[in-house]
């Protein structure tokens, strides 16, 4: 299964816990329908001393969120889009925002 929204795309959470909060895509979960989003349903982990972090403790980090809870922000309007697809006369296939038919790749 492959998303519409991708990784370094600027998106917008639209309900949840952090709805209205806006970030950059991490990282993409494509077999469980989730992505991680920079500043976004940020979590403390407990950590063992290691030999990566000899100093342990806790840590905090982005936790993943299910992709319906987001919409990607169009870059001209910068308000939440939805995303279509479009055949360019060379057969290539690339993203269009909705609200104002610009390519988004």
């Amino acid at each position: 299964m492959s998303f519409r929204i991708v990784k370094g795309d600027e998106v917008k959470v639209i309900s949840g816990d952090n709805k209205g909060e806006t970030g950059k895509v991490l990282a993409v979960d494509s077999k469980n329908s989730k992505i991680k989003v920079e500043g976004v349903k940020v979590v403390k982990k407990h950590q063992k001393p290691s030999h990566r972090n000899p100093q342990g403790g806790i840590i905090q980090k982005e936790a993943f969120i299910h992709v319906s809870n987001v919409m990607l922000v169009d870059r001209k309007t910068n308000e939440p889009t939805r995303i279509g697809s479009k055949l360019l006369a060379d057969g290539k296939k690339v993203r269009i925002s909705t609200k104002s038919k610009e390519q988004v790749d």
